[in-house]
């Protein structure tokens, strides 16, 4: 795996049952459980690094690591 995707669960908590990131990825990487953004592991590695993620989330919770 090169990167790790990090959710601030109290920033994503600021805007139950949002999904924004869940639609703007075109791979996949999230899921929507309990009203809030969880990251699919096993899809994780493969995210494309277009950061749409984070710049449409609102609240900003989150956060590409490259571990590379």
């Amino acid at each position: 795996m090169f990167i790790e995707l990090k959710i601030d669960k109290e920033k994503c908590a600021r805007c139950p049952s949002c999904q924004v990131c869940v639609q703007a990825c075109p791979v996949d990487v999230f899921k929507a459980e309990g009203g809030m953004a969880t990251v699919v592991e096993s899809e994780q590695d493969e995210c494309t690094l277009c950061d749409l993620c984070h710049t449409k989330c609102p609240t900003k919770a989150i956060k590409l690591v490259k571990l590379y």
